[in-house]
């Protein structure tokens, strides 16, 4: 689950060739893409996505000169099909040109229908009424899932995590592990584990391999 375009994770993450080893025995890998709004899987090789929201357009076209008026126009803009996301990493001070971006994105968002999802680093715009959160559900349910493990490092996870505690109040085996960093604190309360980065998501996974084969 994530918010880069689906299209786009299969080749980030070599999934094509994870599918084709899973699927010979007889599970198969899915990717929820852009919070929930995109889906791929691993048998059917082809993204499902709904149309553009409504306002999108008129918000990329009005977004270079707000980028301007703030002082950022040097920040990366990512076109994603159903979202815009503004990315500040790049620019000498991203966090201060990140709270500069803020309140403006915001409210130009809210005039055409649209809501913000601030990230690290980036702001994203998007369509109200999904998120991980949905996705999370919509896997649980189509699966008949025994357990669930969501590993998170970002405040668009929140809802995911929260509906995995929801999960867990109903008797399903969970656990949620926060991806720790020094510029996103958000999960750390409400995740069961804690560990350093992607790598640290890794070296669990690899953990849990080895002891289920043990």
């Amino acid at each position: 689950m994530t918010g880069r375009p689906a299209r786009r994770v299969p080749a980030l993450g070599g999934l094509d060739e994870v599918g084709d080893a899973i699927g010979d025995h007889g599970k198969e890998l899915f990717v929820f893409g852009q919070y929930g709004n995109e889906r791929w899987s691993s048998t059917q090789r082809r993204v499902i996505s709904p149309r553009p929201p409504h306002g999108l357009s008129t918000f990329e076209r009005e977004l270079p000169a707000l980028l301007r008026r703030t002082g950022a126009s040097e920040a990366f803009v990512e076109e994603k099909g159903l979202a815009v996301a503004v990315h500040t990493r790049r620019l000498a001070d991203a966090a201060e040109a990140f709270s500069r971006l803020l309140e403006p994105m915001s409210e130009l968002a809210h005039s055409h229908g649209l809501i913000v999802e601030p990230g690290r680093n980036v702001i994203e715009v998007r369509s109200d009424g999904q998120h991980k959160g949905h996705a999370v559900q919509t896997l649980v349910k189509e699966q008949d899932a025994g357990g669930f493990l969501f590993a998170g490092d970002d405040s668009g996870d929140v809802e995911a995590f929260e509906a995995v505690a929801e999960l867990r109040e109903r008797g399903l085996p969970t656990l949620l592990v926060c991806a720790a960093s020094d510029e996103q604190s958000v999960l750390l309360p409400l995740a069961d584990v804690v560990v350093p980065g992607p790598d640290g998501v890794m070296d669990l996974l690899r953990q849990f391999t080895a002891d289920a084969r043990g």
